[in-house]
């Protein structure tokens, strides 16, 4: 692991340390309870808005109005993308375990390495982390959104407003993977509406920015930037989301990443000018 990362030095920039200079120390066992306690209420929350007969006529006509901008911007070619994958079996459900595990996986791999080679960082990287979901709850209940995969006249699906099926294929249902939102009770407690914005490609952006100044060598870096590439991919293929969708997630990765940078930054002058405050009259005495 060290071959890999980065050796992180002690920051001279305070912008880097200011949990450091706070003298609240990271514990590990209270990082994973906070960390747990905030996922439980996210996935609470999101629950509220899950798939369910009041909301398939939202989430609908929410989903003509996706195709309809994106047919407008020339873009709403996620159909014929997945057809062109479709002919590999294989690579499906690698796209579909992929998808359903390295959602969960990257982001604690990420948490973890902060947490052990850049702790003064890890704070901050967490914090962007949760306003980031925290904003796309925001739009999971104010936009229900059905993916590509559900429109169809299948159950929590409805086709596009026109009548005709959207001609996607639920890669999940049909090839399978990990798991399935019909499988175990899965499809009962997961908000199937949550579309827009995509979090599968908010939180790989937010793992590439976090952990792509802590790597070294040159193939990881390339792993590193890659991640977000083959989440888009992987999104799309198994019709999970429209483009528009990781647009969202962009977006509500980029607020959250602006507005937690100005929340750390403006502690910054109050603790610059008290530990200078404390400090001169040591250094002046320090003087013979």
């Amino acid at each position: 692991m060290s071959a890999i990362l980065e050796p992180i030095a002690a920051p001279t920039d305070p912008a880097a340390r200011p949990e450091t200079a706070s003298g609240r120390r990271l514990v590990w066992w209270r990082e994973l309870i906070l960390v747990a306690a905030f996922y439980a209420g996210y996935s609470f929350i999101r629950g509220q808005f899950g798939s369910g007969a009041d909301h398939l006529a939202e989430a609908s006509a929410n989903a003509q109005r996706v195709v309809d901008v994106e047919t407008r911007l020339g873009i709403f070619n996620e159909h014929s993308l997945q057809r062109l994958v479709l002919h590999w079996p294989a690579i499906i459900r690698a796209l579909n375990i992929f998808y359903g595990m390295f959602h969960f996986a990257v982001p604690v791999f990420v948490l973890a390495v902060l947490f052990v080679k850049a702790p003064a960082r890890y704070r901050r990287s967490r914090d962007i982390l949760a306003a980031t979901t925290g904003l796309a709850l925001v739009g999971f209940s104010l936009f229900p959104l059905l993916p590509p995969r559900l429109l169809c006249t299948c159950p929590l699906g409805a086709p596009l407003g026109s009548g005709a099926d959207g001609g996607f294929v639920d890669t999940l249902a049909r090839y399978g993977g990990f798991w399935t939102f019909g499988s175990h009770g899965v499809g009962a407690v997961a908000n199937q509406y949550a579309a827009m914005p995509s979090l599968h490609f908010a939180w790989s952006l937010w793992c590439a920015v976090a952990l792509y100044p802590f790597v070294r060598r040159r193939w990881a870096r390339i792993l590193v930037v890659a991640y977000p590439a083959l989440t888009l991919v992987a999104i799309i293929v198994t019709a999970n989301h429209f483009w528009l969708d990781a647009v969202g997630g962009a977006v509500v990765f980029g607020v959250g990443y602006g507005l937690v940078r100005l929340v750390h930054v403006a502690r910054i002058p109050r603790w610059s000018e008290d530990s200078v405050q404390v400090l001169a009259p040591l250094q002046t005495e320090a003087v013979p």
